[in-house]
């Protein structure tokens, strides 16, 4: 997705990116990056509203952990398939 505007930080990359930013998983210089981007940018920051609304709805309605090994999974799954897709 992309707004057509031209960014210094493109709307795929924030876009990528969305839920690391909303867990805090990501530098001091890409939150100030995707933060200025959101700031300029109203198609991502409704995405971004979007995304951060989900993610509350599900905090509130799953009171459960997984598994330590199942969130060990699921993270190795989502770094292979980013491998894929950079490489």
């Amino acid at each position: 997705m992309s707004c057509g505007d031209p960014h210094e930080t493109d709307c795929r990359e924030v876009l990528d990116r969305v839920y690391e930013y909303l867990d805090s998983e990501v530098t001091a210089d890409d939150i100030a990056k995707i933060r200025h981007h959101l700031e300029e940018c109203s198609p991502c920051l409704k995405e971004y509203d979007i995304e951060d609304h989900l993610k509350a709805l599900v905090r509130r309605c799953c009171q459960e952990a997984a598994p330590a090994d199942l969130r060990v999974r699921i993270m190795s799954q989502i770094t292979h398939i980013r491998l894929q897709m950079d490489g």
